[in-house]
């Protein structure tokens, strides 16, 4: 039997959440590495919800954008409220970072990344690891 489109893309959330991981470990970032891992977060963010999307698809969800997708996941049993929520907060962020570049913002989302979003992230794809 083919692979599930969602299990495919979980691949690749995985894949680049291993990505993510190791640049959260990092004490310190110069400009460059900073800017590498607020990409490799708006990535993996992107990953997540997308797998979510199609996951919610298989089971017979109707969602299109990522919104949408978080709050019928949470619906569906998928996510925990708290987790929902800060899923939520991390889009308005990472379109506040596509949209603007300002050192402070950056250095203040690199901290909001690896203590907020990341471990939340990880919680996302073990969930989705376990489906």
């Amino acid at each position: 039997m083919a692979e599930s489109r969602w299990r495919q893309r979980m691949e690749s959330f995985a894949r680049a959440m291993a990505q993510l991981r190791e640049a959260c470990r990092r004490e310190r970032y110069s400009e460059l590495e900073r800017a590498g891992l607020i990409q490799m977060f708006e990535f993996s963010l992107e990953l997540a919800w997308k797998t979510l999307k199609d996951w919610l698809s298989e089971e017979g969800y109707a969602v299109a954008t990522p919104r949408e997708t978080i709050r019928q996941a949470f619906e569906a049993g998928l996510l925990p409220e708290t987790d929902a929520g800060v899923l939520l907060e991390a889009l308005r962020q990472r379109n506040l970072l596509a949209h603007t570049y300002r050192e402070e913002l950056a250095r203040e989302a690199v901290e909001l990344i690896r203590k907020r979003y990341f471990p939340v992230l990880q919680r996302v794809l073990g969930r989705l690891e376990t489906k």
